[in-house]
Formats: C-alpha cells, sequence, structure tokens
C-alpha cells in the first residue's frame, strides 16, 4: 500500500466498525500505517487487522474504553511506541441516543457525553501531545447537529459540542501547525443508522425506508462508509492544510 499517507502514523477511535472501519482502511490504502482503536468488538477490529497487514499496511489494534481517560492515553502512547510518531488523529467513536424530554436520565446524559463529547476531547488532548507540526486531527460530528430530530436530544447536542470544539481548538493548536476539524456525517449504511432509521420520521410519519430516502435525500440513498471516509482522508491530506476550526457536512439531505 502506498500513497498519500506514507510514512504517517494514523490513530482511529472506534476503528472497528463503520465509518471508523472505513477510515482505517481508507488511511492504510493511502500507505498510512494504522492503529484500531476499539472497545467491545474485538473480533472486528482484529480481523480488520488481519485484512489491513496482509494487504500490506503496518497496522495493530488496541483495546481502548475513550470514556476512560487513561486508555486514551495509553492508545497514543503505544501508537508511538509501535510506530515511532502520531501524525493523524481520526476520532470515530460514538454511541446514539433516542428519548423523550421526560425519560431523560442524568445517567444518559453522561454516558452520551462521555463518549460523544468528552471521549473526542481528551483523544484529541492526547493525540496532540505526540503530535509535530502539521498533525491532523479530525473529529466526528454529525448532519443532526444542526437538524431538529425528534427526540434526539441529548445525541445532537453532544455533536454540536464538537463543532464548538474544533472552532475553539482550532487556535490553540494552530500556534502548533495542528489543523483539528470534523466530519458530519448524514444518514450512513451504518448498524447504529440500521438499528435506529425509523425514529428519524417526524412524529405522525410512517414511511418506509424508501419512500423516506426519496423523500429526504437528493440522492435517494444512503452514504456508504467508504465515500464518508472520504471527507477524513481528504481533512489529513495536503489539500487541507489551509483548513482548521470547521465541520465538514457528508450528506445529501434536502432538509
Amino acid at each position: 500500500m502506498a500513497g498519500e499517507f506514507d510514512g504517517k502514523v494514523a490513530v482511529v477511535t472506534g476503528g472497528s466498525r463503520g465509518i471508523g472501519a472505513a477510515v482505517a482502511n481508507r488511511f492504510a490504502q493511502e500507505g498510512a500505517s494504522v492503529v484500531i482503536g476499539y472497545n467491545s468488538s474485538a473480533d472486528e477490529a482484529h480481523a480488520l487487522k488481519e485484512e489491513l497487514k496482509t494487504a500490506g499496511a503496518r497496522c495493530i489494534a488496541v483495546r481502548s474504553d475513550v470514556v476512560e481517560t487513561e486508555e486514551v492515553a495509553a492508545l497514543m502512547n503505544k501508537a508511538v511506541d509501535a510506530f515511532g510518531r502520531l501524525d493523524i488523529l481520526a476520532a470515530c467513536a460514538g454511541i446514539s441516543h433516542f428519548g423523550a424530554l421526560p425519560t431523560l436520565s442524568p445517567q444518559a446524559a453522561d454516558q452520551v457525553f462521555a463518549v460523544n463529547m468528552r471521549g473526542q476531547l481528551f483523544a484529541a488532548q492526547h493525540a496532540a501531545h505526540h503530535m509535530a507540526d502539521g498533525g491532523r486531527i479530525i473529529l466526528t460530528s454529525s448532519n443532526a447537529a444542526r437538524r431538529a430530530v425528534f427526540e434526539h436530544t441529548l445525541y445532537t447536542a453532544s455533536k454540536a459540542a464538537v463543532d464548538a470544539m474544533v472552532r475553539c481548538l482550532s487556535i490553540e493548536l494552530g500556534q502548533r501547525g495542528i489543523t483539528i476539524n470534523a466530519v458530519a456525517p448524514g444518514a450512513t449504511a451504518t448498524a447504529m443508522v440500521a438499528q435506529n432509521a425509523a425514529k428519524y420520521q417526524p412524529p405522525g410519519m410512517n414511511l418506509t425506508a424508501e419512500e423516506w430516502l426519496d423523500v429526504s435525500y437528493a440522492l435517494d440513498r444512503l452514504a456508504t462508509p467508504a465515500e464518508v471516509a472520504g471527507a477524513y482522508a481528504f481533512l489529513a491530506g495536503k489539500d487541507a492544510a489551509y483548513i482548521s476550526g470547521r465541520t465538514l457536512p457528508v450528506e445529501s439531505c434536502v432538509f
């Protein structure tokens, strides 16, 4: 494998499945040494690791719960121990949540923000600690952060916080020549979306999945994880050298 990221080292949290796995694969295809961070999906992570190694990539898989800051720090340390440096972080670990206002609990709020916001914040902190000038940090937001989605308050708020983080951290990290941005995927063909697809419709609307796509998306289909991964590769690449503090949407949603 050879390409734009030859000689670079990339850490991908949530790298065992869905968008994270596609991002890890894309970086490896472009020549990066890849560290797949995972929490509960050990089989998938190690299967992807072996697939990438068979294709010629340098790759390791490391268990790391992004809620536990010490484990996040250890993940970055293991990347440097294995490959000698750290150039790119793609923070893809995340969880979804739906719930009506009367049902929301402090525990649910803490869990969603711990993974989706705090986990990405401290991944950025510990990755930046190891990065030299020119490092790239890409967090994961959502198109839901800019839309009104029924009973989706905790999730959308946690992703809106990511948009705010990249804006503010761009100033601080820019002093070291490090860019930080976010990707905001729309509806993507992942297990998370499959489990929650019907919940994205407004109350009283009972369209089939095909009907919902037809009226809601200009391209009449879900994005593939590989298509979303292209946005992470762009923000990590040379053509995005002057982009920082921004959230890049990857969607064809028409409202």
